[in-house]
């Protein structure tokens, strides 16, 4: 049976992504988990169903660090690490941008363009400012996202069954990730040629470049100024190339620089500093 055990936890709009590490019969023990993103509302019972799998005594856990959306205040991350306490010694809540930064870029100066199903530009400074621009979620923001761009193309279709399927996954519970899933469909049409297509990304890119632009003048940082990404669209190369192409043009002279890690990776790393009982 494993013990002193830390857990990071990436929870993704779409996906949920896992691992844990631990000690068991003298041997090093590990565990990894990519699946379907519950809600945060069920993240605790999705936990304990793994604890239980895993033969993992709730005690054992000595800490967990979940990165999520929607976390940026202190009360936010409390209220949210209360409904958690259960499931480990030592519990931290953090918001899932902040996990991608410092997986891609560390402690020091820079922007993170993070582009999944929503979007966010996260920046820090050498006096360990943040600001960001982007992040209110669907209703509000989220420029450039996959879900963005799911969107425009669904509002594209006006004709006979383009519009009946766009009716039916606009009122679909499920209708964020739904339109989502269509960033792909999207990116590869316009990788062909097909001029609406292709408006649609290019205007997705100007976005997420408009947005760090105006974090990097927010914070004051000085050229070049390091870039790096996340998120599965910011994953495809031709998408995330135009997005640096728009950012020049607005006039940032950027250094691109790949992450170092994967958020998940970056929150186990927390979560192993918590258990040794260091600053994570």
């Amino acid at each position: 049976m494993p013990t002193g055990v830390a857990v990071g936890v990436d929870l993704g709009g779409t996906r949920i992504r896992l691992v844990a590490s631990g000690d068991a019969a003298h041997r090093r023990w590990s565990r990894t988990v990519a699946a379907r993103a519950p809600t945060l509302a069920d993240l605790p019972e999705f936990l304990a169903r793994l604890w239980r799998r895993w033969e993992v005594r709730r005690r054992d856990v000595e800490a967990l660090v979940v990165a999520t959306r929607g976390i940026w205040t202190a009360g936010e991350r409390r209220a949210q690490e209360r409904r958690l306490l259960g499931l480990a010694r030592r519990v931290r809540v953090i918001s899932d941008v902040e996990a991608a930064f410092r997986g891609a870029l560390g402690e020091g100066p820079g922007l993170l363009v993070l582009a999944g199903t929503g979007s966010i530009v996260l920046g820090r400074n050498r006096r360990a400012r943040y600001a960001r621009a982007g992040g209110l979620g669907p209703l509000l923001s989220d420029e450039g996202s996959a879900f963005w761009i799911g969107r425009e193309w669904l509002r594209a279709a006006t004709r006979g069954q383009a519009v009946a399927r766009a009716r039916e996954i606009g009122r679909a519970p499920d209708a964020v990730s739904r339109i989502a899933a269509l960033a792909p469909t999207v990116l590869r049409r316009a990788k062909r040629g097909h001029g609406g297509a292709r408006a649609i990304v290019g205007a997705a890119q100007e976005h997420l470049a408009t947005f760090a632009r105006d974090v990097a003048r927010d914070l004051h940082l000085p050229a070049p100024v390091r870039v790096s990404w996340a998120g599965s669209l910011m994953e495809n190369r031709a998408f995330r190339g135009g997005v640096w192409r728009s950012l020049r043009r607005q006039g940032v002279a950027a250094r691109i620089v790949a992450p170092a890690e994967p958020p998940v990776i970056a929150a186990h790393a927390m979560a192993s500093r918590l258990a040794r009982g260091l600053r994570p």
